[in-house]
């Protein structure tokens, strides 16, 4: 159990000992005004941990689980909810409605499966967990009363590379390794997985896999898709480990029926993975165009290049004046190469003829290992600072709400417009606030990954919030904004997951035939339903 100051906050991103003090979170009240045109309100104070109320416990752990299972105050606040907005908002004010009544910390699979046996034998619900940062309900225990409890099964302890195959260059690695973690045993014999969320501090590998998990690179291989050799899982029903193979043809992939599956087929315990050795090559460049049309021309183009490069990301004006990367006067495209055999200079030069050749001005260009200093470094920085500045933006009352998606290229111009209008009117109807002009809401977008058929869209909504008002908002702009992607022809997912915040919408994305197929599956897999129910299937 990690000390006090060390372990993760019990409401939104971080740790205890990262929790900024209410004058730091005063102090961005003067940037709020300036960047986002939007008065704060004065800093609300989180509810302590000790003055939550939590729902009593219904179970009781056997002896012969006593050192794995836990009914620790702490231990079952800090799992009862996610990342998202909605989840921090009633974390901070210590809103806490369904609660796991037991949390399992197995250091060995062979606890993992002990407590997952005894769960299936109760009819007790289990919710596999890692880094907790699900932004999509997804490790939330909202689930139907029936259950006579509900065990949250955190394979964090499990976290270890256990073997590295150079030959192959495949790696198995234990499912609750974070990225940090298991960068760093990586990065002892020259290896790296390559996988960079923007939640790469605090989540797993496990949980990458479970929810088809996008890295930070935009091209190529951008999801934990790419890089799954095998993965072994625990179910109800028995082991699932598929063969460890480059490829196969033989029949429907067991591997990509675990890809995605959100924890309701098992418990995802280990997986070979391919790794790469690490870059010693670099090459990158901010490029500024006119507008985000202009910009999304030169994206395509790049895309369909055959370039691949690593970093391809469209900012547009707005997002790249958030952010710190640009004024505002410009969309801006943080272009960059790197390779582990060769100097990369060469296609950097080829990609800023596409560029140019869209009307692209490109900066400076940078070759070190570094990118701090320029645009691309001050966008890295917001990047990764993201879900700390969120926790403050809450306190000072402010909405913030992202949705992400993908669209192929012919459809994108008119998804666009039709995305950021739905957002703007919703955020301006929850906030009382006009949809256009001073004071209204702000919403950008940026590309965080391209393909050759089409981008990525990730749309950002700042707006302000009405103090005990903002799930309901949260939860009137969440349904517009969906209404609109699904609509409009785009994923109501490309790399958040479904949860159980997206479910209505994703019931609708998918065929029928399918989603009959999959609740066939997991009925194979759990005949008593108890592994992470409500998620993608009844």
């Amino acid at each position: 159990m990690a000390s006090r100051g060390d372990r993760l906050k019990h409401w939104g991103w971080g740790r205890e000992s990262q929790a900024p003090k209410p004058a730091d979170v005063e102090a961005l009240a003067p940037l709020v005004r300036e960047r986002l045109g939007i008065e704060p309100q004065p800093v609300e104070a989180p509810t302590p941990l000790e003055a939550i109320e939590l729902p009593a416990p219904r179970i009781e752990p056997p002896a012969s689980l006593a050192g794995v299972l836990t009914a620790d105050r702490y231990e079952r606040a800090s799992r009862a909810l996610g990342k998202a907005y909605r989840d921090v908002v009633r974390g901070m004010r210590g809103q806490i409605e369904y609660a796991p009544d037991l949390v399992a910390t197995p250091r060995t699979e062979a606890d993992a499966e002990r407590v997952l046996a005894w769960c299936a034998e109760r009819g007790i619900a289990v919710i596999p967990f890692g880094g907790g940062t699900s932004v999509v309900g997804g490790v939330e225990p909202r689930l139907p009363r029936e259950y006579p409890g509900v065990v949250t099964l955190d394979v964090r302890g499990l976290d270890r590379v256990l073997e590295l195959d150079e030959a192959s260059r495949a790696a198995l690695i234990e499912a609750g390794a974070t990225g940090p973690r298991l960068e760093d045993q990586l990065r002892e014999r020259g290896y790296t997985l390559r996988c960079f969320p923007q939640s790469f501090e605090f989540s797993t590998l496990g949980g990458w896999i479970a929810t088809r998990a996008g890295g930070h690179f935009a091209t190529r291989l951008t999801h934990i898709d790419d890089m799954v050799e095998s993965i072994r899982a625990l179910t109800p029903g028995g082991t699932w480990e598929s063969r460890r193979l480059p490829g196969s043809g033989a029949g429907p992939s067991p591997d990509r029926l675990l890809l995605g599956s959100e924890g309701i087929l098992g418990v995802i315990t280990r997986a070979w993975v391919r790794v790469l050795e690490r870059p010693r090559f670099r090459a990158a460049c901010p490029v500024a165009f006119a507008g985000f049309r202009e910009g999304a021309a030169a994206v395509r183009e790049l895309a369909q290049s055959g370039l691949d490069p690593a970093n391809c990301r469209l900012l547009d004006h707005g997002e790249a004046a958030i952010s710190g990367a640009g004024t505002g006067e410009h969309a801006l495209l943080m272009l960059g190469f790197e390779s582990a055999h060769h100097p990369v200079d060469g296609k950097l030069r080829v990609a800023l003829e596409v560029a140019r050749a869209h009307g692209g001005q490109p900066g400076e260009i940078r070759t070190s290992g570094g990118d701090s200093g320029d645009a691309s470094g001050a966008w890295r920085q917001s990047f990764l600072a993201a879900p700390y500045l969120r926790d403050s933006l809450v306190q000072l009352g402010i909405l913030t709400e992202t949705f992400e998606t993908a669209i192929t290229w012919d459809r994108f111009e008119e998804f666009h417009a039709t995305v950021t209008d739905a957002a703007r009117r919703a955020a301006a109807e929850a906030s009382g606030t006009p949809a256009t002009g001073p004071g209204s809401p702000t919403v950008t977008c940026r590309f965080t990954h391209v393909y050759p058929d089409g981008p990525a869209p990730y749309f950002t909504v700042l707006a302000p919030a009405r103090r005990g008002s903002e799930v309901e908002q949260w939860d009137a702009v969440k349904a517009a904004v969906s209404e609109a992607i699904i609509g409009a022809g785009g994923t109501i997912t490309h790399h958040h997951a479904v949860g159980r915040d997206h479910r209505p919408w994703y019931d609708r994305q998918r065929p029928d035939p399918f989603a009959a197929a999959l609740a066939a599956a997991k009925r194979a897999v759990d005949p008593g339903g108890v592994m992470n129910p409500g998620v993608l299937v009844d």
